[in-house]
């Protein structure tokens, strides 16, 4: 025992030195490396390309960039982002001019009805007019609503017609006779009655029936009711990213009304593209009777040259190369034969040749038909 305890004592001092100089070490290589770096830098600065530091875009820049910015997806009508380029691919309205003036016809002629089919005071007007996709129509919808579908049965495709409640109770308080100068009754969370699903069909058959008259100057077309849903699951009649036409339609009776907004995709205007790129009703492209009028008076003072044909041949290149001053030619026509009087290619009139006042003439014996002229065109060719 006693030759151990001096051993562990003197170990006890070796591990301690030996901590102490690992520190040592490990502080001089720190110092060392710094001052290495140190003198790299000083001696080999960054370019100044380099020397600035990358800018990282945040979250908020990036949702602003993909236009998610205020979580509204672009409400606003404008949008931010990637949702003015995605908007790029929709087709505009403003390149159908006439559908503008179908609808300000529609307007007109769904005033009148409803006056008619209410009787009271109805102002329409339209709120406004936008090219958007049918999913993300339907999923702006404003519930509770009743959504029409309708088929357009000469051009073989659907329409939609969406009337908020505020319409729906407005209507029905008008129709079962309800007093002036007071505001529906409203009564939120509840599914329609029959009797409400039943007037509010008879309205979307009258908006129908004008809309097919507002488009019958353009083309004749149907509009038929097909059936009422409740739920926009229901009304798919497109696909989700097949662009539309939207029109707001604000109907005012006194203190009453409410918006009737019709849905039109252009797959279903399709069929008649080309008549609603008229500029005006009626444009004939490309025609123009007072043009046209004009054009043939002045054709008709134009100069014509006739040339008089006594005779054709083939010839060999070689023969016409062979030709010297005083070489006849002699022509397949006898003394007293017609000859044809030509426009360019085409052969009008067939005469004889004679003499009048010292100058060569021809007078016209007979006037060539159209078959003939055309056969002697291709004689000549």
């Amino acid at each position: 025992m006693s030759d151990e305890l001096p051993k562990t004592a003197m170990a006890e001092p070796a591990e301690d030195d030996w901590g102490a100089a690992l520190a040592e070490a490990a502080e001089d290589d720190l110092a060392a490396h710094a001052a290495a770096e140190r003198i790299l830098t000083e001696s080999a600065p960054l370019p100044a390309a380099t020397a600035e530091p990358t800018r990282v875009l945040n979250q908020a820049e990036i949702d602003s960039l993909l236009g998610f910015g205020n979580g509204n997806g672009g409400d606003d009508g404008g949008g931010s982002g990637m949702e003015r380029v995605i908007a790029r691919g929709l087709v505009s309205y403003e390149r159908l001019p006439m559908l503008e003036i179908v609808f300000d016809r529609l307007v007109r002629i769904l005033s009148t009805t409803l006056r008619n089919f209410t009787s009271d005071t109805v102002e329409v007007s339209i709120d406004e007019i936008q090219s958007l996709r049918f999913g993300d129509y339907l999923n702006s919808i404003p519930l509770p609503a009743m959504l029409s579908v309708f088929k357009a049965e000469e051009w073989d495709n659907y329409g939609l017609v969406v009337v908020d409640s505020a319409l729906i109770y407005s209507v029905v308080d008008v129709l079962l006779g309800g007093r002036r100068g007071t505001s529906a009754m409203r009564i939120e969370g509840r599914p329609y009655t029959t009797i409400e699903r039943t007037l509010v069909e008879r309205l979307v058959n009258v908006v129908m029936n004008d809309l097919s008259e507002a488009f019958a100057p353009l083309s004749p077309v149907r509009f038929k009711f097909e059936r009422l849903e409740v739920n926009p699951r229901f009304a798919m009649i497109s696909r989700s990213s097949n662009a539309a036409v939207l029109v707001r339609l604000r109907i005012d009776m006194d203190s009453r009304g409410g918006e009737l907004q019709l849905m039109l995709p252009y797959a279903t205007l399709e069929p008649v593209r080309d008549l609603l790129l008229q500029q005006f009703m009626g444009e004939k492209f490309g025609r123009d009777s007072i043009w046209e009028t004009h054009l043939a008076e002045e054709l008709r003072q134009t100069g014509v040259a006739l040339d008089v044909v006594l005779d054709e041949q083939t010839m060999a290149l070689s023969d016409v190369l062979r030709l010297q001053v005083g070489d006849q030619i002699l022509l397949n026509v006898g003394p007293g034969a017609p000859v044809r009087l030509r426009c360019g290619e085409t052969s009008l009139f067939e005469g004889l040749v004679g003499r009048r006042n010292d100058r060569l003439a021809v007078r016209i014996e007979n006037v060539l038909a159209r078959d003939d002229a055309g056969r002697g065109a291709e004689e000549a060719a």
